[in-house]
């Protein structure tokens, strides 16, 4: 056993645990982080900020299901990050933030990078924030982060580690543990509860979230052995085959969809908080008696006498209902009217047409000629609160957004995280005119990776969403209309392509081109664009 400093001996040790991607930026005060890097084999992602560190680990997370990790100094470094941080927490994302700290803060005061309490700040944001004050501790508190990505709902942790002992000589971690802990199974009386239930039921409708996507495999079958109708989060998007019968769609948020699932006698929550941003109204609107399948107790809270909750992993639950139900009876009849349902998505998405004039046409012209396995990354932009509703994925985690928390400058970092997990598969960003600018800088990175990444951006000029929801409120529009710089030309200036399509088949065209690029590719829409 070779003792080398415990900033080299964490490298080695998240390589040995599966980690061969991690994000960041070297700095004074995690400079040991640094130097065991190459050595443990690790290839390390320079961002241009820490902000954009923290959103490369979250899209290189939700690409590969595997934690995305970073790498930042104490202080501003963490703070930086805590906004990412705060995005992964809300959108269940594994991450690991390694950080340094000062070794002592209670007695001196004036040190470089100084924060009254930065484990607890950080605590703010993510499933848990400890400091390692030995070598022993950091080894077993990253044990506990894998861990609790392995068996629980995905959450960000964080890890400091004293300046002082990053740089001391210690001991190699333990071996990996040959078994992770899983998350909890469904248990057998479980499956049949749901299998009876929902065979009984007159009208059953299901209702996918994020945490169904493990279960994607059996969501065919289950729905056509229970003649059942489905709704999806927008994280959930793909989860069920568009051309499924009487599949209802990502329109969970239109005021309307409660009076849909007001009609079912069963409800079936699968993997899903149904949470404000699902739903966007204080209920899901539902009369019936509920099921609740997650691996997060959270979940349960508030269910009345006639619900009933179980506790296990979403994908297993399904995978073993496809098997039970043939088992007991053949496919059901549809219980659910297939033309109206049709009806209903038809008026759904002729609202959001009138609500966002042209995105939808937009989109309808990418789907077209999008390869099936594009992954896709958007931003808080009004092209991507429509997209959400109208676009039908061909398969589930293949469009993320920040979805929860919310924040601005998402898209990019994200997608050079997940462009960097899939190489040779592609991948795509969009983004508002004003969002892009929060991240901008990140364009840099992506050119230094020579990713073919195309990067859409909706630019309105303004925060259009805002301005609407001013009108909306019988507030004069203000501070919504900001100077934008010539995007073309700053993406160039980066070493980036840069083009403005005139026409739908343009920005087919162009999206195309930018897949077999070299390097990134912004391609600037204007609203105008479909007239």
């Amino acid at each position: 056993m070779t003792q080398q400093p415990l900033g080299v001996q964490i490298s080695k040790m998240l390589k040995d645990r599966g980690v061969g991607t991690v994000f960041g930026i070297p700095g004074v005060h995690n400079v040991e982080l640094y130097r065991g890097i190459e050595q443990a084999g690790i290839t390390h992602i320079l961002a241009r900020h820490e902000q954009g560190a923290g959103f490369m680990a979250d899209g290189y997370a939700r690409a590969t299901g595997k934690p995305g990790v970073a790498y930042v100094i104490s202080g501003p470094g963490l703070t930086n990050i805590l906004t990412p941080m705060g995005q992964a927490y809300s959108d269940s994302v594994p991450m690991l933030v390694v950080s340094s700290c000062l070794d002592e803060t209670a007695a001196t005061r004036g040190q470089l990078h100084q924060m009254r309490d930065q484990r607890a700040a950080a605590e703010t944001v993510c499933a848990w924030s400890e400091e390692a004050r030995s070598a022993s501790a950091a080894y077993a508190l990253i044990d506990r982060a894998l861990d609790q990505f392995a068996s629980a709902r995905n959450r960000p942790c964080h890890v400091q580690v004293p300046i002082d002992l990053l740089g001391t000589q210690a001991d190699p971690a333990p071996a990996a543990p040959e078994d992770r802990p899983t998350r909890p199974a469904a248990r057998h009386d479980d499956v049949y509860t749901v299998a009876d239930r929902v065979l009984a039921a007159r009208k059953p409708i299901f209702v996918f979230g994020g945490g169904a996507v493990a279960g994607a495999d059996a969501v065919p079958a289950v729905l056509r052995q229970t003649g059942a109708a489905s709704f999806v989060t927008y994280a959930a998007r793909g989860l069920v085959p568009p051309d499924t019968q009487l599949y209802f769609g990502s329109y969970l948020a239109r005021p309307d969809s409660a009076r849909v699932l007001a009609e079912a006698d069963l409800v079936v929550a699968v993997g899903t908080t149904l949470s404000e941003v699902d739903l966007w109204r204080s209920e899901l609107g539902h009369m019936a008696p509920m099921i609740r399948v997650d691996i997060d107790p959270e979940c349960f809270a508030g269910l009345g006498p006639e619900d009933h909750a179980i506790l296990a992993d979403a994908g297993e639950l399904l995978r073993a209902m496809s098997i039970a139900i043939p088992a007991r009876t053949d496919d059901r009849p549809a219980k659910w009217d297939t033309a109206t349902v049709v009806r209903q998505r038809n008026v759904w998405r002729a609202e959001v047409n009138a609500e966002r004039p042209g995105i939808v046409l937009v989109c309808d012209a990418l789907r077209a000629v999008l390869p099936d396995d594009t992954m896709i990354y958007s931003d808080m932009t009004q092209f991507a609160y429509a997209a959400k509703e109208v676009w039908d994925m061909p398969r589930p985690c293949h469009w993320h957004h920040p979805y929860g928390f919310g924040t601005l400058g998402y898209a990019l970092p994200a997608a050079i995280g997940g462009a960097v997990a899939r190489p040779g598969l592609p991948t795509l960003a969009v983004a508002g005119d004003y969002g892009l600018q929060y991240t901008i800088q990140e364009l840099g990175t992506a050119v230094e990776l020579g990713l073919p990444l195309p990067i859409l951006v909706w630019d309105n000029g303004k925060l259009g969403e805002i301005e609407d929801s001013m009108v909306r409120s019988q507030i004069a529009p203000n501070a919504v209309v900001a100077r934008n710089p010539d995007f073309l030309a700053l993406a160039r200036a980066y070493g980036a392509d840069a083009t403005q399509p005139d026409t739908l088949e343009d920005v087919q065209s162009a999206v195309l081109a930018a897949f077999e690029a070299n390097r990134p590719t912004l391609i600037r829409l204007k609203p105008d664009l479909t007239a």
